[in-house]
């Protein structure tokens, strides 16, 4: 049958769902790809006054400025190292705590775990930081109190430990969700075969549990390492300060100060399209290593 028969009987049986899709195909289309447009300001020496397309072409320029910067590696690292931790605690810990919620016998207490664990989720960033600080504060704050009068916030060596702990703490028990509702499909004769077989709690994780959350894993993990180096702006730009500037500044903090406060569009341009490439090289590998190894993958 031709392509445009096909096109036709496909669109004639299944109108409603793409009526359906049809809003969200938009927004994506006007606030994703139709923006894509403006990349080439990272190619050019931008001039505000000629429109996108003005300004001499400057090809690589921008980023070989970027890439010989003396903050490149400084930057490149403190956003590797904080996304890092918390891409690997942030995955690891919901999958723990939908584990361990989904032992829990009575519905009840069970729902009153999931709830009082997501409920941080919906916590402002703002608010977050300011929940961070008044625990941190030296002799007042409920943590910063056992410190001696030091301000944590200002410690070099403790930022990352503070940005990925507050992280989890807040989004762990709202990403447990999808693996609660992988477990919930679990059939509860498997469980019953299992303990006629002896299988204590760990058992029944190991063997039961976890196999059946495993493609979400995997899909799971795909998706967050297209975020690899996406560190939250607003999140480490309202910890940031003079003293843990030097482990604080990323690449989405170093954008914003070359791009808006700096007036380098071009420049802050360049290095957000770099940032971009590199999380789709990540997302692309990650799926290729998924589909050899387990045979699950997006795409």
């Amino acid at each position: 049958m031709p392509l445009p028969k096909r096109l036709a009987r496909h669109l004639k049986m299944y109108w409603h769902l793409w009526v359906m899709v049809l809003p969200a195909m938009i927004f994506v289309g006007i606030f994703a790809y139709i923006p894509m447009y403006a990349l080439q300001i990272a190619f050019r020496d931008f001039d505000p006054t000629k429109g996108l397309t003005g300004g001499r072409f400057a090809g690589l320029k921008y980023f070989n400025q970027f890439f010989k910067s003396p903050i490149f590696t400084q930057v490149l690292t403190n956003t590797v190292r904080i996304s890092l931790w918390t891409l690997v605690m942030g995955f690891i810990a919901p999958i723990i705590l939908a584990l361990l919620i989904n032992q829990i016998g009575s519905k009840k207490i069970k729902g009153f775990v999931q709830t009082i664990t997501y409920m941080p989720h919906f916590i402002s960033t703002v608010v977050i930081v300011a929940m961070i600080n008044i625990f941190l504060a030296p002799n007042t704050g409920l943590i910063g109190r056992f410190f001696e009068g030091s301000n944590l916030l200002e410690s070099t060596g403790l930022f990352t430990t503070i940005y990925w702990v507050t992280e989890v703490w807040q989004h762990v028990g709202w990403n447990s969700i999808i693996y609660l509702a992988a477990l919930s499909s679990v059939d509860t004769s498997l469980y019953e075969a299992a303990k006629m077989d002896g299988a204590g709690r760990l058992q029944l994780i190991r063997y039961v549990d976890i196999p059946t959350i495993l493609p979400t894993m995997s899909i799971l993990l795909i998706l967050n390492m297209g975020n690899v180096l996406n560190v939250g702006f607003e999140k480490v730009w309202l910890m940031q300060n003079a003293m843990n500037l030097p482990v604080s500044e990323v690449i989405s903090t170093y954008v914003f100060k070359m791009g808006i406060q700096s007036n380098q569009i071009s420049y802050a341009t360049a290095i957000g399209l770099f940032n971009t490439l590199i999380n789709f090289f990540f997302l692309v590998l990650a799926n290729f290593i998924s589909k050899r190894v387990s045979d699950t993958s997006i795409f």
